[in-house]
């Protein structure tokens, strides 16, 4: 295969990764293959291998019939989100204080400023998405084979989360937001300064933030409050 073509399939699948990170290909939507590889400028077979890498990396479902499907949020893939999240980014935390390498510790820097710049800017999709590569670079630095695939996984939900109400137009954002950021601060001084124990329990801290804003969001306070006596009571 040539490089040029190697090039197209890079393209298309880390556009099509952001695509689903962003909403911007709605989750449970179906994907034309047509339509892609023309965009792309890529064969079908090619294709196809990228459509079952991705599947395998949890972006896209695979039915035999009807080809491929951006992964649902359903009550059921919400529902196991939130039991295994805090155990799963506090065990990855861990684990990056104990292996972190230097480059990766100043990687790590680089895509928090990243992060930072976007919360300025008020851009949620950037923001969404340094925040994914944020703790991915820390899945990294766990390095661990049976780990990673389960935080890869509870990252492209909990990016697509995100996106729907870490948004400018919600109060209070600004504030949430700035903890966010905060707390990846700590994040890095603790996994430099090889903390395996801060660095998990700051990882269910920042996971209980996340809990907190995705409950008030889903569940909003018209449904908290009385609606009255009922006719006749």
């Amino acid at each position: 295969m040539d490089s040029p073509t190697k090039s197209r399939k890079t393209l298309c699948i880390e556009d099509l990764r952001q695509r689903i990170l962003t909403q911007a290909l709605e989750p449970g939507s179906y994907l034309d293959e047509t339509d892609l590889a023309e965009s792309y400028g890529i064969s079908r077979p090619p294709l196809r291998e990228i459509l079952r890498q991705m599947a395998g990396e949890g972006y896209l479902v695979l039915h035999e019939n009807r080809g491929a499907q951006v992964a649902p949020m359903t009550y059921k893939t919400m529902r196991n989100f939130f039991l295994a999240a805090p155990m799963i980014y506090a065990a990855v935390s861990r684990l990056a204080a104990e292996n972190a390498r230097p480059d990766q510790i100043a990687l790590l820097k680089e895509t928090q400023a990243a992060f930072r710049d976007a919360i300025r800017r008020g851009n949620a999709a950037d923001r969404a998405l340094m925040n994914e590569r944020f703790h991915s670079i820390i899945g990294e630095m766990a390095d661990n084979e049976y780990l990673t695939p389960s935080l890869r996984r509870l990252l492209i939900d909990h990016t697509r989360i995100g996106m729907t109400f870490y948004s400018p137009r919600f109060p209070g954002m600004t504030d949430v937001q700035s903890v966010a950021a905060d707390q990846h601060d700590l994040f890095i001084e603790r996994i430099e300064a090889g903390d395996a124990d801060g660095a998990a329990d700051l990882a269910v801290a920042h996971w209980e933030l996340s809990r907190a804003q995705i409950e008030s969001f889903v569940t909003p306070e018209s449904i908290r409050r009385p609606l009255g006596r009922a006719p006749g009571a």
